[in-house]
């Protein structure tokens, strides 16, 4: 799920606001500076909500990295798009390209050519937010030399640091949050006009009626909860997301309707904690539950004519039921695979974490879903060398990986984030400690891995074809409903292979830790 496109050697972005620049609206030699207009929120418009998921469980282990988007549309001329981290930011990045479509911005070939270049940010790792300073840095050398070019900071870093982005890249025309994505026509309207503005108040989310530009023509992201209630200690998400809102499940079933009818076969329903969907909408049931769950969400969209596969994503131990369990079990078009981090096998460091459940918990979660979908597959993500924790609490980690079996885990090394209680600890752990931690548990991922995709040679397995292998233009890839990447020759006969969208039984010939191989049958 990551990739980067058009990224030279980064400039150091360190200098970059000690130097003379233009105001970012691009009028050169305001040594003053730049005057910043800070966007409150707007008024609530008819019909529209933002973009917002949960760590990509597609690249296991690895730090977010940036990845591309571009739209067509002829007109105001050419943008382009990078991504850091989750598939929240993926979906925001859909949403703007898709604005930016409809204001008549066509697609840029690099971000080094592009009239408007727009940075989607990530904050969790600091690793991931330092990467995006060095691209700014670039820009910034570019926007001195051509004051035209529109430079936009868009997520979670933008909402971190709002003002104190503009004081260390003044060079920036665009600050604004994720709770803003919907608002770019109108922000970037204020850039034009002279302005350079900064849009991180808290804001209530609209119902998107802008039609985003998809990056895959057969599986869609579809936000159905933006923001998150949690006050997990290592995490700034809460800060820079906001607070939780749930779509109304009409407009959720009207977006993944339009999607289906324009030949869209899977949907992944996206939120920070996904199965906390509702609890923020009025009403209850006579049997005294919400009126609102995810369970019920599952089964209002199900029957969307034309829509093969349901997914979701990011679970919350917290919130997940017996009752959702069932509802995966019993709905044909929900896919055995579900993302469910567990982020420590120790209680003393998940109260620590403030993570609201324990090891236990999640072990009957685990055994529960097993008993109702024997061959689900599980991934997780976990943190490794948080504050205090002993090379005991870290064993009863690699534990829990053992005997769970995990097909995939998202792992990462102990950040600290502004703003987070856990950065003010004392008892932080040595850089050393992380990298041997993570290079321990990241050795039993990948076996516990490989193990489980051995279930899968011989099987013939349904794939949904996304596209060709980008590595070897002779194949097709595609994902089982347990979400294993699956390459497979273009049958004998077909120049093209099958069209896009379409379920391939497919026999499993090769097994690797994270991807099958085969041949289609049949």
């Amino acid at each position: 799920m990551t990739a980067s496109f058009g990224a030279s050697a980064p400039t150091d972005s360190a200098a970059v606001g000690a130097m003379a620049t233009p105001s970012a609206s691009g009028a050169p030699g305001v040594a003053a500076g730049p005057t910043v207009v800070t966007a409150g929120p707007a008024a609530v418009e008819p019909g529209a909500a933002s973009a917002s998921p949960a760590a990509s469980p597609a690249t296991p282990v690895q730090a977010p990295a940036p990845q591309a988007t571009t739209a067509e549309g002829p007109g105001r001329g050419s943008y382009w798009i990078t991504t850091f981290g989750c598939q929240m930011n993926k979906a925001d990045s859909e949403r703007m390209a898709g604005i930016l479509e409809a204001m008549g911005y066509r697609p840029g070939n690099d971000e080094h050519s592009a009239d408007l270049v727009l940075y989607n940010t990530c904050t969790i790792r600091d690793n991931a937010e330092q990467k995006v300073y060095s691209y700014l840095g670039r820009q910034a050398l570019r926007k001195r030399a051509d004051p035209r070019l529109t430079l936009v900071v868009s997520g979670c870093v933008a909402q971190q640091e709002g003002e104190a982005l503009l004081r260390r890249v003044p060079e920036l025309d665009l600050v604004m949050g994720p709770q803003h994505t919907n608002r770019l026509e109108t922000l970037l309207e204020q850039v034009a006009s002279g302005q350079q503005v900064v849009a991180t108040d808290e804001h209530h989310i609209l119902e998107d009626i802008t039609t985003a530009r998809r990056d895959s023509p057969v599986c869609a992201w579809v936000n159905v909860i933006y923001g998150c209630n949690e006050r997990c200690t290592y995490c700034v998400v809460p800060a820079v997301r906001g607070r939780e809102q749930s779509r109304l499940p009409l407009a959720i079933r009207q977006e993944i309707e339009a999607l289906a009818a324009r030949g869209f076969r899977e949907v992944t329903l996206l939120g920070q904690n996904i199965d906390a969907y509702g609890r923020d909408l009025p009403g209850i049931t006579p049997e005294g539950r919400r009126s609102h769950t995810l369970t019920d969400l599952l089964a209002f969209i199900h029957d969307v004519e034309g829509l093969e596969r349901i997914r979701f994503a990011t679970s919350h131990p917290r919130y997940f039921t017996e009752r959702l369990i069932d509802a995966c079990a019993d709905l044909p078009k929900v896919c055995e695979h579900f993302h469910i981090p567990f982020q420590s096998g120790d209680n003393e460091i998940l109260r620590a974490m403030a993570r609201g459940y324990t090891v236990e918990r999640y072990r009957r979660i685990i055994e529960r879903i097993r008993e109702r979908m024997p061959d689900a597959a599980i991934s997780a993500d976990v943190i490794v060398a948080f504050p205090g924790e002993s090379d005991a609490q870290f064993r009863r980690t690699l534990a829990l990986v053992e005997e769970i079996g995990f097909d995939q885990v998202n792992t990462a090394a102990y950040s600290p984030r502004p703003g987070t209680p856990a950065a003010t600890w004392p008892d932080q752990l040595e850089e050393e400690v992380k990298v041997e931690r993570l290079r321990e548990l990241n050795a039993l991922v990948e076996r516990k891995a490989r193990e489980r995709s051995a279930r899968y040679l011989g099987r013939i397995e349904q794939v949904l074809v996304e596209g060709i292998n980008p590595k070897d233009p002779s194949q097709l890839m595609g994902r089982t409903r347990t979400n294993r990447l699956t390459f497979f020759p273009i049958p004998a006969g077909e120049a093209t292979g099958p069209a896009l969208g379409r379920l391939v039984p497919v026999r499993i010939e090769q097994v690797r830790a994270f991807s099958l191989s085969g041949v289609a049958v049949g």
